[in-house]
């Protein structure tokens, strides 16, 4: 019983594989056989690759060389097959000359439809069987002719053009229809074996190909997708930065206007009920996004629930007045700084303090890692309109290590001016070294006080 059972259970699983290979089959070369389905011309990109030293009126030509390469193809097999047939009389002159065009049609249509060019080709190698086997003595074989070849040439392109796993697919329609092609007409088998071997390594190069060519493009595209992630996480990262550095400046402003608001009622004698009420209002207003802010740049900072464990929010952020500290720094490292100031220094809000001494600190960071050796120009300008910040570097003396960083240094100091409403270059110089300047805008406004990008 048990026995009878297994077998029967072996049967089931080979029928469904059986009927999922005929599934498979005719999903693959019966339905939609003629759809339409263009191929498309070479990427600029390649052809760029592949002939750079092309005029570059003539690469967009360049780029549909496939096409033009399978419809040489087509013409010489339609003269190939016209010039191996022997014409005769007008009538058969005729016929020939259709036969021809329809084996040649074969490669063509491949470039727009296929599967449909498959059925085409096949067609018309089937046709040349009958046709010489009816005229031609003797007849030796059915490979005998140039409309098997054309039609293996076909198979080839299908593949390239569609999926590896119609390779197999063509091979044993092909080999079935030529075997039951030659037992109808009582011939031999003959070379049929050898031939069906050569045409499936054939066409098992063209599936591999085709395989590689599909994993290379999926390769292309995931590594797009990862350096686009990759981008903007880093982008995500240099803005919780920001905010993080950006924290201290908006708690010291929110801090010092609660504890003014609560110091006020008791600076003026007999406050009135209204006034102390209004004060007392600006206090709790100010305290409660003090609260806020904290909350939210825990949220946008990290994902640790405790944004602040590690790090001392009380800490003071750096401003211009550190940069002789950061320069002496940088000194002891090798690097050679030289400083210079233009314009009358005056006070500065500390969010543009901040993001200048930030700039500063990356792009000569970017130049002791990537331009070892090389002296380096520090230029802070105090004009009307705001503070300009230019950092130069010379060209490497020596090779420089590979650095394990993200390389995104100018990402962020390009969000920080952006932050301010300020610009910002970042490009190489003609010497080889490399140059970052800043224009970080400051307005005063009437009451004396600076204003960041001309809003108060």
């Amino acid at each position: 019983m048990n026995d009878t059972t297994q077998t029967q259970s072996h049967l089931r699983s080979e029928a469904r594989i059986a009927h999922g290979a005929l599934h498979r089959l005719r999903q693959d070369l019966f339905v939609g056989a003629f759809a339409f389905r263009p191929m498309p011309p070479l990427e600029d990109a390649k052809v760029s690759r592949w002939v750079p030293w092309l005029p570059e009126r003539l690469r967009h030509w360049a780029r549909w060389l496939p096409h033009f390469a399978i419809g040489f193809f087509s013409v010489c097999v339609f003269l190939a097959t016209l010039a191996d047939a022997d014409g005769g009389g007008s009538l058969r002159g005729l016929l020939v000359t259709g036969f021809s065009a329809v084996v040649a049609a074969g490669p063509l249509l491949t470039l727009f439809r296929p599967v449909g060019a498959y059925w085409l080709s096949l067609g018309a190698f089937v046709m040349s069987v009958l046709v010489y086997a009816g005229f031609s003595s003797p007849f030796v074989s059915v490979f005998g002719q140039s409309s098997f070849p054309t039609h293996l040439a076909v198979t080839v392109l299908v593949v390239l053009r569609t999926r590896p796993r119609l390779a197999i697919e063509m091979w044993l329609v092909t080999f079935a229809t030529a075997a039951v092609i030659t037992a109808a007409l009582g011939r031999d088998l003959g070379d049929l074996p050898a031939v069906a071997v050569f045409c499936g390594v054939v066409l098992a190069c063209a599936a591999a190909v085709r395989a590689w060519r599909e994993e290379r493009r999926q390769v292309v595209e995931t590594l797009t997708v990862t350096a686009e992630e990759r981008s903007r996480r880093t982008l995500l990262e240099e803005r919780a930065l920001i905010a993080r550095e950006l924290h201290d400046v908006v708690a010291h402003h929110m801090s010092v206007i609660a504890i003014q608001a609560e110091a006020a009622p008791y600076r003026v004698k007999d406050t009135p009920p209204e006034l102390a009420m209004s004060f007392s209002t600006i206090r709790e207003n100010a305290v409660a996004a003090l609260a806020e802010l904290r909350r939210i740049l825990g949220v946008v900072r990290s994902a640790d629930p405790d944004a602040f464990v590690e790090h001392d929010p009380e800490a003071p952020q750096p401003t211009l007045a550190g940069l002789d500290a950061l320069f002496d720094s940088l000194r002891s490292t090798g690097l050679t700084v030289e400083s210079v100031i233009t314009g009358a220094p005056r006070p500065l809000p500390q969010g543009v303090e901040l993001s200048a001494y930030r700039i500063v600190q990356e792009a000569l960071s970017n130049a002791l890692r990537h331009s070892p050796g090389a002296e380096a120009r520090v230029e802070i300008s105090y004009v009307l309109g705001g503070l300009g910040v230019r950092i130069v570097n010379g060209p490497p003396s020596r090779l420089a290590k590979p650095s394990p960083g993200a390389g995104h240094g100018v990402l962020g100091m390009r969000e920080r001016v952006q932050m301010l409403g300020g610009e910002l270059t970042a490009e190489p110089t003609e010497d080889g070294g490399f140059e970052v300047a800043a224009f970080l805008p400051v307005v005063r406004t009437t009451g004396g006080e600076n204003t960041v990008g001309g809003k108060a």
